[in-house]
């Protein structure tokens, strides 16, 4: 079996050949496409259904998907259960009353559920701190959402006893069924049934439509491992081959279905290393087994973010460095220092911050605990359409200091109007939650839920965070150092003049257009005078969202990203002060604008580490596209490393590196029958690229550019 790799230096192969074609299959789509045959279960068949509460027909679409969805037992797997209706895929609870006007029930994503307690205590154990809560708790709303925690336990031990029953006699599996047995319903005793237990809890979650994320699954698992090496219960090749099965069945939604994003955008992503909630460094034998696979079968279903701190290893440094060098994106960087300053700043106790994961995407919260989501919003237009009036000449500015007042101030109305639109829709005047969609499943994983006797949309996670995410930063900065050159330092133009050629789309324009295209050192360049825009506009969007208001529950830290939309948002656009035309794919996250980099990948990220980027504690992601021929061989192993260290000493936040060429993507575009295992990093995720839209595709290769 061949996985691809951009790199000249072959992929390493320590897994069976068993292994190793089961993870060619799952990748091939094999399994997926199973899935789309079968794409929900029909709630019209079940008594009463339309007559039931919200809540009580959630609690019927959760039983009939455990009774009724489709079993999956591939020969010579180690691990059971698999999310096999297809219309989890598309982020919704795969239960559907048909000829209803409202059918279908949305699921959750944008989380990373608890796992260690199932770990620990199994999920009989969550299902008497139910019975407690109980206890607690007599009104009926509350005793409702209760009564529905039980009813999903149920669920899952109905779907559990469905996969003993039928590997109970199954020549070949009698090991699978034997460590089943008691997970995940008690408390995993070695390493085998740790990730066993993982797995169900996984796959249960995602077979009833939610996306979560697994958050630090070498901190879950590693005790487990520990005890079982240094009793020879386990060799370590042993564990790697159990653990491949763990990754391999999480690829089983490809089906090569194009979407405009790509596939694998299904936010279950892994969280490595950095220090525990004590400050003892996490990275284990569970870490480089990650790392083993990720390296050796090139999957990119579960995109992986390594926390690195000042005292990482540098082999660790390096083993990210190798697995980078294939492509694919799978592998990002965290500076765990820089994050935990953003978070205790913020107000996080020390403790939490230590544990942070991601939302299954790349913004950072504390894992189990947090109910997360983000408001993304278009700052280059606030610019354009706002601030400037369309380019209408309708307000003049003496100064460029007016001119960047004005903008803030017009971004801290839609900041504002971000967070009074969030309360008004989650809570009442008296500041209760307001009634929500039923997510019981996933809130049984979230802290606190179960003890509020709410869920997890109505207020009873620890943490409830809502992130104003501003996007097309790097084209503001360009745009505001555009217009400070031309008008007010320079003096080439007068204001009205340059809006007049931004109206016209530049045409007529032209010569001007190249000065401000061509001849101005952008963002992504390490040029101080532009760079310092950059600065001021992190601090004062950060001064926008604020500071952390404990009267208020739901908290609003700043972030930055745009996960594509820079190309939805292309149509909306004006022509741009740098030299763009009106419709031109700009900038993506906290990443220069296409085409303005000339200095490589050293030049930006010393751009995009000068501001203080802990003001914004969700986060910004910084992509970087590398050349495979700049990696070759042990040297551009060692570049690399360096390029990571640097990057975590200069204070960046969150870097997501992709290694590829542009021609290689321009054949595939042709081919795409040669590189249907070709991952790209998008965004907080990777994707087979050749299930992306072509405009997708056109904005990687720019990148790749």
């Amino acid at each position: 079996m061949i996985f691809y790799t951009a790199s000249s230096t072959p992929r390493p192969v320590r897994l069976s050949e068993a292994t190793r074609k089961f993870a060619a299959d799952s990748q091939a789509g094999i399994y997926g496409r199973e899935t789309l045959d079968t794409p929900n279960v029909r709630m019209d068949e079940v008594p009463g259904y339309s007559e039931m509460s919200g809540l009580d027909k959630y609690n019927a679409c959760i039983l009939e998907i455990a009774n009724k969805s489709p079993l999956r037992i591939v020969p010579g797997e180690y691990l059971s259960g698999s999310a096999t209706l297809g219309d989890a895929i598309s982020h919704i609870v795969p239960a559907k009353e048909y000829g209803a006007a409202h059918g279908w029930f949305g699921s959750v994503s944008h989380l990373t559920i608890r796992f260690d307690e199932v770990l620990a205590v199994g999920m009989n154990g969550i299902e008497r701190r139910v019975h407690e809560s109980l206890k607690r708790h007599t009104g009926s709303r509350e005793r409702a959402f209760l009564e529905s925690c039980l009813i999903c336990i149920d669920a899952m031990r109905i779907w559990h006893g469905r996969y003993l029953e039928a590997l109970k006699d199954m020549p070949g599996m009698e090991r699978v069924y034997s460590n089943l047995c008691r997970v995940p319903f008690e408390g995993a005793r070695n390493f085998y049934e740790a990730v066993q237990s993982m797995w169900f809890v996984f796959a249960f979650t995602r077979l009833c439509g939610n996306w979560p994320g697994i958050g630090r699954i070498d901190w879950l698992l590693d005790d487990y491992l520990k005890k079982d090496l240094a009793a020879g219960a386990l060799t370590i090749d042993e564990a790697r081959e159990i653990f491949s099965h763990f990754f391999i069945k999480g690829c089983e939604w490809i089906n090569g279905r194009a979407t405009r994003s790509g596939d694998a955008q299904h936010y279950q992503n892994l969280v490595l290393a950095g220090i525990d909630a004590d400050g003892a460094e996490v990275t284990n034998e569970v870490t480089y087994l990650v790392l083993d696979i990720l390296e050796e079968l090139g999957i990119s279903d579960f995109p992986t973010t390594v926390r690195i701190n000042t005292k990482t290893d540098p082999y660790l440094i390096t083993r990210c460095a190798e697995a980078m060098r294939h492509g694919g994106g799978n592998v990002a960087i965290y500076n765990e220092d820089l994050i935990l300053k953003a978070m205790t700043d913020w107000g996080y106790e020390l403790s939490e911050a230590r544990n942070f994961a991601n939302d299954g995407c790349w913004e950072v919260q504390v894992p189990g605990k947090t109910w997360f989501g983000y408001v993304p919003f278009d700052g280059l237009a606030i610019l354009q359409h706002i601030t400037l009036d369309n380019y209408s000449g309708s307000r003049d500015f003496g100064s460029f200091e007016e001119l960047y007042a004005a903008y803030i101030a017009d971004l801290g109305a839609q900041v504002e109007q971000i967070k009074r639109g969030t309360i008004g829709g989650r809570l009442n005047e008296d500041g209760s939650w307001k009634q929500s969609n039923p997510c019981t499943v996933v809130s049984l994983f979230v802290d606190d839920c179960i003890e509020n006797a709410r869920s997890y949309y109505e207020g009873g996670t620890r943490y409830v965070v809502v992130s104003p995410h501003i996007g097309g930063l790097p084209d503001i900065v360009n745009s505001l150092y555009a217009i400070k050159r031309l008008v007010y330092e320079d003096k080439r133009v007068s204001l009205a003049e340059l809006q007049k050629a931004l109206a016209a789309n530049w045409e007529g324009y032209e010569e001007l257009r190249h000065h401000a295209l061509d001849d101005f050192v952008y963002f992504g360049n390490d040029s101080d005078d532009c760079d310092s825009l950059a600065v001021r506009l992190v601090e004062d969007f950060a001064k926008c969202c604020g500071e952390r208001d404990d009267s208020c529950p739901i908290w609003f830290p700043g972030g930055i990203s745009t996960f594509g939309r820079q190309i939805d948002w292309a149509p909306q656009r004006l022509a741009s002060p740098h030299g763009h035309r009106k419709g031109d794919v700009l900038a993506s996250n906290w990443s220069p604008t296409p085409g303005s980099i000339r200095n490589g990948a050293t030049g930006v990220i010393h751009s995009a580490c000068k501001p203080d980027l802990s003001l914004l504690p969700t986060g910004s992601a910084l992509d970087i596209g590398i050349s495979p021929s700049a990696l070759e061989g042990e040297p551009g192993v060692a570049a690399l490393s360096g390029l990571i260290r640097g990057f975590c000493d200069l204070g960046g936040f969150f870097m997501q590196i992709d290694t590829v060429d542009a021609a290689t993507l321009r054949d595939a575009q042709r081919h795409p029958e040669k590189y249907t295992t070709l991952a790209v990093r998008v965004a907080g995720w990777s994707a087979r690229f050749v299930t992306m839209s072509r405009e997708w595709q056109d904005m990687i290769i720019e990148r790749a550019e």
